[in-house]
């Protein structure tokens, strides 16, 4: 008994002392990554300080080329031109000191690589910001960027300030809302469905593939129960698929429709959320909110009905992709309709 109790304590204490040191290896890991980022923004501001303070542009460029040599001969490939000319768009692009030192606890060089070639700073700012909350891998950052993320978002749709406004607010507090959480279309070409199906077909297709949906919903969502079944009135109703939100700590219920949106899909999923609302939900919970994935959306009926004040959102489901090109246009054609329809509003 004795000589087992000797084994189970050597044990824990192997096991606490290995932890001990992955935790210090990891943090210093993570430690030399941060101060890697920051020094190769401050590498790219000094040059491209010293080019923009000289007032003969091209004499500054020479100083530029000479000084990058003397650094590669000094310190190696690792600042060779190449590099230097990457830390110089860096700081040009990310041109607040603040918010680099606000993502490089997260995010490694390579991340921020990822993010330098993105057009928009918004954009930029966006991708950088959930990958930062998110805690995303490199591999994961770029398939996001890949997948057009930022375009699908209801964030994208609204005016400058706006996206502006809420970004801020991820970085100063956190703060994740459903507009950048939901996104239009989803891409469910992975349920492999072909020519005609039913809705039945298409739920089963996303039962049978959870995890892949779960990952094109995106982070913190959870899978509660399919055909969530609700007497009212002595009539049965099902609601297709109920997820949680974790960040959002809130019900999300998924109504699968094919063919286009109709109006009478707003009563349905408002009774659902009300349901929801007074007999699921949890103390320090918002309330629930609803998805209604469409084969095709009718944007006139969608604005009319104005289905964010009721708490839905609308999204149109793509179960084969088309090329990149024509997903772009499509795309960017629906985000300035609907910052055209908002500007409008106000």
């Amino acid at each position: 008994m004795g000589k087992l109790k000797k084994i189970n304590s050597e044990e824990q204490l192997l096991k606490d002392v290995a932890g001990l040191i992955e935790e210090s290896k990891q943090y210093v890991a993570q430690a030399v990554n941060a101060t890697l980022s920051l020094m190769y923004w401050k590498i790219g501001k000094r040059i491209n300080d010293e080019i923009l303070q000289n007032k003969r542009a091209e004499y500054g460029k020479q100083i530029v080329v000479s000084v990058i040599r003397q650094l590669e001969n000094r310190y190696g490939k690792g600042f060779e031109e190449k590099n230097i000319r990457r830390m110089m768009q860096f700081a040009e692009v990310f041109s607040d000191e603040q918010i680099v030192v606000s993502l490089m606890r997260q995010l490694s060089w390579t991340h921020f690589i990822a993010l330098i070639p993105l057009k928009q700073p918004l954009q930029r700012e966006f991708y950088g910001e959930m990958c930062r909350i998110e805690k995303w891998s490199v591999r994961t950052l770029r398939e996001k960027i890949d997948s057009m993320l930022y375009e699908r978002t209801a964030i994208s749709k609204k005016p400058g300030q706006l996206i502006k406004k809420e970004i801020k607010a991820l970085r100063e507090g956190d703060k994740l809302t459903p507009d950048l959480v939901f996104r239009d279309p989803y891409f469910l070409d992975f349920l492999n469905l072909k020519n005609t199906y039913s809705e039945k077909n298409l739920e089963d297709a996303i039962l049978r593939e959870l995890e892949n949906f779960i990952l094109e919903l995106g982070q913190g969502f959870s899978f509660v129960e399919r055909q969530k079944r609700m007497i009212i009135d002595g009539e049965d109703f099902k609601l297709d698929l109920l997820f949680y939100h974790r960040k959002l700590k809130r019900l999300v219920a998924i109504d699968l429709k094919l063919g286009k949106f109709k109006a009478s899909y707003k009563g349905q999923m408002e009774l659902y959320l009300r349901w929801l609302q007074k007999n699921e939900m949890q103390a320090g919970e918002q309330t629930p909110i609803g998805l209604i994935l469409c084969a095709e959306g009718n944007k006139e009926q969608i604005e009319y009905l104005q289905l964010n004040k009721a708490g839905i959102k609308i999204a149109e489901y793509l179960t084969e992709l088309p090329s990149k090109k024509l997903l772009q246009q499509k795309l960017h054609q629906a985000i300035e309709i609907s910052k055209k329809h908002i500007e409008n509003n106000e």
